[in-house]
């Protein structure tokens, strides 16, 4: 595999050859194949960086906000939201300017979101950096292979609540779906990298407003049915919960929140996807994140709120597979199929980063093993020249036994905590401070030199503590979730 991942979509020659015309262009910046880096030609523009934020943004995480709103109310609900998406706009706009050291369209690049650490923080932080995003990385792929089998289970219990009546419990095993989920996911995991899955992201995208648009409309159905609006000014009331729980659903809302909104972990190698300048790969970066934070805000506005407004202080955890709706069942599927297409792609998304720092990471410990550093050319059409110009897939054998481990394992952890709130608002919390936060706003500083002390520097290091006391608390409401279900959970043998 090349350092740009040369896959399918490239034709078939032999490496030598390869080699040659590679030396012939030198792989200089007027290259029309290859980049002022010397790696090939980035074709990603706003609307693939904006798709791959919105397949990685829009996630199950959109179904539980009427549930957040729920225990927060109707004026710290939407208020919530609205400060995650400023929060989120605004420390993405700081990250995107730290792809490249120095000049914005000049600098050295950095190809992910350790080496734009790595040259602005150093030390220990680069190691507290990679631990926390690959960290993160794994519980979002155990987070969304939970999600994914929960809405296949839902389609099967749909059609048993619709055949049988709603009175039946239909309890059925979510452990069989996650591990067709799982399958799944080792066959799409053998895209090599960022490059050939912006069509899975797009995809994915139009997949995740088919769900939001279907869950909008289910709960207008719903609230026009109530003849009115459901809710109060402050949420879930005391009595229907302890007040002891009433604070940490709360922090566990937050925590729901900051999930829905998390994606500054992947913004550097999705920024790495787009066209050399001009524009600078910066100020497309922003455009996009504008476009995308705009457009799931107003997503998470509409669906978040609307399924409050339709079920009040019941909202289900998960407004498509919590049965706040039983009919018309047939979309209901319809949804459900959209949310684990949707989740097929943003798997891939959110673990390309891990998948591709442990490969460098092998090819550079082992350069010289046939096992980790070939490529098998697996041909995928034939073509009428005879001179092996065929459509061919570049099959490396160590991409192809780790990330199938990493998918099976990600799998069975799934199956032995498959609590899809708790899990989502834990995640939430635990990535968010850091990763959204504290390094982008450490390294816009040390990037563009704000002086110590100053008015600009004091205000983002308050943004900074404020975000990090909001990480510590629905942390803490998460936790308490996850402990009070394990008093009732027995592993491989949960129902729903």
């Amino acid at each position: 595999m090349g350092e740009n991942g040369v896959v399918a979509s490239k034709l078939c020659y032999p490496a030598a050859a390869m080699e040659v015309v590679a030396a012939e262009l030198g792989h200089t910046a007027g290259s029309k194949l290859y980049d002022d880096d010397g790696r090939l030609k980035r074709t990603g523009t706003m609307w693939t960086a904006s798709a791959h934020i919105i397949t990685a943004v829009i996630g199950s995480g959109v179904l539980s906000l009427g549930w957040a709103i729920a225990q927060l109310g109707w004026v710290a609900g939407p208020a919530v939201m609205l400060l995650f998406s400023f929060v989120t706009y605004y420390t993405s706009a700081l990250l995107a300017d730290c792809y490249r050291s120095g000049d914005e369209s000049t600098g050295k690049r950095n190809y992910t979101y350790m080496d734009a650490v790595n040259a602005n923080l150093s030390g220990i932080k680069v190691q507290v950096c990679g631990f926390l995003q690959y960290a993160n990385i794994v519980g979002v792929a155990i987070g969304y292979t939970i999600a994914a089998s929960i809405s296949m289970l839902a389609i099967k219990r749909a059609n048993c609540f619709h055949v049988e009546g709603h009175g039946d419990p239909c309890n059925i095993s979510s452990t069989p779906y996650m591990i067709i989920f799982g399958v799944a996911e080792i066959f799409f995991s053998q895209i090599p990298d960022f490059d050939q899955i912006s069509w899975l992201s797009i995809l994915a995208a139009v997949m995740s407003f088919t769900y939001s648009t279907i869950g909008l409309g289910l709960g207008v159905v719903q609230v026009v049915a109530n003849g009115g609006v459901k809710g109060s000014l402050t949420g879930i009331s005391i009595g229907m919960v302890t007040p002891m729980d009433k604070v940490w659903r709360s922090l566990q809302a937050f925590g729901d929140i900051a999930f829905a909104y998390s994606y500054s972990l992947i913004l550097i190698e999705i920024q790495d996807t787009i066209r050399a300048p001009p524009p600078s790969e910066s100020r497309v970066m922003r455009r996009a994140t504008v476009v995308s934070v705009a457009v799931t805000t107003l997503f998470y506005m509409l669906c978040g709120c609307t399924g409050y407004a339709a079920f009040g202080d019941a909202a289900p955890g998960n407004l498509l597979t919590g049965f706040g709706f039983y009919e018309p069942f047939w979309l209901l599927d319809v949804a459900n199929a959209a949310i684990v297409v949707h989740l097929v792609g943003a798997y891939q998304v959110y673990c390309q980063p891990l998948f591709a720092f442990v490969e460098k990471w092998a090819q550079q410990r082992w350069p010289k093993s046939w096992y980790i550093t070939k490529d098998i050319d697996v041909p995928l059409s034939l073509s009428g020249g005879g001179g092996g110009g065929g459509r061919c897939y570049k099959l490396n054998l160590f991409r192809l036994t780790w990330r199938s481990a990493f998918v099976v394992a990600t799998t069975v952890v799934s199956m032995l905590l498959p609590f899809f709130n708790d899990v989502v608002g834990f995640l939430g919390a635990v990535g968010f401070w850091p990763l959204t936060v504290y390094f982008p706003v450490e390294m816009y500083i040390v990037q563009k030199r704000i002086p110590r002390w100053s008015t600009r520097w004091v205000c983002l290091q308050l943004l900074s503590l404020a975000c990090l006391a909001i990480t510590v608390a629905s942390a803490a409401g998460s936790i308490a979730g996850i402990l009070s279900d394990l008093k009732v959970y027995k592993p491989f043998a949960t129902t729903y």
